[in-house]
């Protein structure tokens, strides 16, 4: 047990209700509580009210819980752990967070427990488990292959361990795109629309889709499930089309969703889908966030009466456009359900600054619009290399906002107690994230920090590129870095949220990698032959030693947290990043001794006047590199 917190507390089992000792009793796993022992005596009383309701007042030796739900008497709990008095609620009834498990990590079944009392004392009662083929069917066995797939009593345990928190588990998946790690495999090319897309209307997908239903039936004990259907960009236009001709993408996904909505009915689950494929096919630009256009008459009549609709946004960092689109799917007839973001996708730590400008304003607009489900997604795009525990202070932060806890501070305190870790340290780490700031006339590009990770070390591309927005972007940066370091090396033992000693392995070698391709490119353009030979027998080697340390902790972070596959996507870019570091040293040696007269890949630099995007940049990557979508 962790016994970070000071704080000791107790309760009596013959003075609470079942499920608040069956809660005492899983927390005690990790926390200071204990039946019959020394510390602060808890008291509970279960109360009515508006919405969800934690109430926590402290005397002396005691701890009163005041409380609506099961939600609301963990939050209590958590504040007790933090030293907290609070009256607090939340309109919210299901206030969860989706994990993407789908990307190449997939969270071990006691790691993803230990998330399960840390979002229980936040005030949480949902998760979200988004698997596209992460789960085991009967008679497929390439379902799911090489991937991790949690078996079904895998996830039965994990249930089973939520309920005891008041957390419900419901499955998140894919019943037509998004499946193309499932559809490469050959046994399934009958089925495919598109390399991502199953095809509408093929009786042995609606034999999968079935499959697919029924384990989630059983795997959950909620009566909810996620059915996906997000960006099927280009359905009916591939093998479809070839064998029954054109057919509208509004007539396929209403077509798809009722034979998947009575594949629901029939295992007795309640579906909902992502919207964003009802807007798009409305509208000839093909936008989900249209606040204007009209809607189609027949639209409403034809979505599927049973299925509710999630409105996920991650971008705007206005109120009102959260507000219009919550209006536009009640114009639908539909209640939404709302899906935010913690930001851990294309990003190497969690981006607190990011969320928070997204997150926040959703949240406000989900008040006044008083929609009452809300979730936030924590995508893993292109091989999950975020150090997904450092997201914890973002899932706080979130939670504490949800029941109006306006102060940063005190979410820091319950983040303390409860992760143990430095709230602000955390925090810290994600500034490694940054904006160039643009010279005169040009506008600031988001500069993603992996895009200097893996940056390739003789092409210089995403280097050269921020360059381009802003010749001092490399000297401001690593004064960035550095301040990084003196902020977070006081907390380097610091690992059970986000492990520091990782991030300041990463910002090391960022800073590596900066100052390596600096003064290659100075070096080389003035025809430096010291400072070369500098580079090939100090300055490289010293970079390969700094990702060799990082690539050594993220795999020993990994296997601790996530089950093994998956590792191999992050590992083989890293050993590319290290193959490319030792070629440049032989291509240097190999220029020095006159071997070579030019070396080509600093001669084929593009021209200060053609700069790509931060987002080309990063595609440019996730299309070049070993990849997971």
């Amino acid at each position: 047990m962790n016994t970070a917190s000071n704080v000791k507390l107790s309760w009596k089992n013959s003075e609470v209700p079942p499920a608040i000792a069956d809660m005492l009793n899983t927390l005690s796993e990790e926390y200071p509580i204990s039946e019959g022992g020394r510390g602060l005596k808890l008291k509970f009383k279960e109360i009515s009210g508006t919405g969800c309701i934690s109430k926590v007042t402290r005397s002396k030796g005691e701890v009163k819980i005041e409380y609506s739900s099961l939600s609301g008497a963990a939050r209590g709990i958590g504040s007790a752990l933090s030293k907290l008095e609070e009256d607090a609620s939340t309109p919210f009834r299901s206030l969860g967070i989706m994990l993407d498990v789908s990307r190449g990590m997939v969270m071990r079944v006691e790691h993803l427990k230990k998330w399960l009392r840390r979002l229980a004392l936040s005030g949480y009662n949902q998760v979200l488990l988004y698997c596209e083929d992460i789960y085991e069917l009967d008679d497929e066995p390439f379902f799911g292959a090489f991937r991790g797939a949690y078996s079904l009593e895998e996830l039965q345990e994990i249930d089973a361990y939520a309920a005891t928190l008041g957390i419900e588990m419901v499955g998140c998946i894919q019943t037509l795109a998004h499946l193309e790690q499932m559809l490469r495999h050959p046994v399934y090319a009958d089925i495919q629309d598109t390399p991502r897309i199953m095809m509408v209307g093929n009786p042995r997908v609606h034999e999968l889709v079935d499959k697919m239903i029924s384990f989630w039936s059983k795997a959950f004990r909620s009566r909810r499930i996620h059915i996906g259907m997000d960006e099927a960009h280009g359905l009916g236009l591939g093998k479809y089309h070839r064998l029954n001709g054109c057919t509208g993408g509004f007539e396929l996904m209403t077509r798809h969703l009722k034979v998947v909505s009575e594949i629901c009915a029939k295992h007795g689950l309640d579906p909902m889908m992502w919207s964003d494929m009802f807007f798009r096919l409305t509208n000839t630009a093909n936008l989900y966030y249209d606040t204007t256009s009209p809607f189609p008459e027949n639209l409403a009549s034809e979505i599927d009466p049973a299925t509710q609709l999630v409105y996920w946004d991650y971008y705007h960092k206005d109120k009102e456009t959260y507000k219009k689109m919550i209006r536009r799917h009640r114009d639908l007839g539909k209640e939404p359900i709302m899906g935010s973001g913690i930001w851990t996708w294309v990003k190497l730590w969690y981006d607190h600054n990011q969320t928070m400008l997204t997150a926040t304003p959703c949240i406000e607009a989900c008040r006044e619009e008083n929609v009452s489900e809300l979730f936030f997604t924590m995508w893993g795009d292109d091989g999950a290399y975020c150090e997904y525990d450092s997201s914890l202070a973002g899932i706080v932060r979130c939670g504490d906002m949800c029941w109006g806890e306006k102060d940063e501070n005190v979410s820091a305190r319950r983040f303390e107690a409860t992760c143990f870790a430095d709230y602000a340290a955390q925090i810290a780490v994600g500034d490694i994230h940054q904006e160039n700031i643009a010279v005169e006339g040009k506008t600031p590009e988001a500069l993603y920090a992996q895009s200097i990770l893996w940056d390739d070390p003789l092409l210089g591309i995403a280097f050269d590129n921020a360059k381009r927005a802003n010749p001092e972007f490399d000297l401001q940066l690593l004064d960035i870095y550095d301040e990084i370091l003196c902020r977070i090396m006081p907390h380097i033992e610091e690992c059970e949220a986000g492990n520091i000693a990782y991030a300041v392995a990463v910002v090391k070698f960022l800073m590596r990698k900066l100052e390596l391709r600096g003064a290659l490119e100075a070096a080389y353009d003035s025809g430096d032959r010291l400072a070369l030979h500098e580079l090939a027998t100090t300055t490289i080697p010293a970079a390969l030693t700094a990702l060799y340390q990082l690539d050594g902790l993220f795999r020993e972070i990994w296997l601790a947290r996530s089950k093994a596959f998956g590792l191999e996507t992050i590992q083989g870019r890293n050993a590319a990043q290290a193959a490319r570091l030792e070629e440049l040293i032989v291509r240097i040696n190999e220029y020095l001794d006159g071997q070579i007269d030019t070396i080509e890949e600093l001669e084929g630099r593009l021209p200060w006047s053609a700069p790509y995007s931060a987002m080309h940049i990063h595609q440019y990557f996730a299309s070049g590199m070993i990849k997971v979508w």
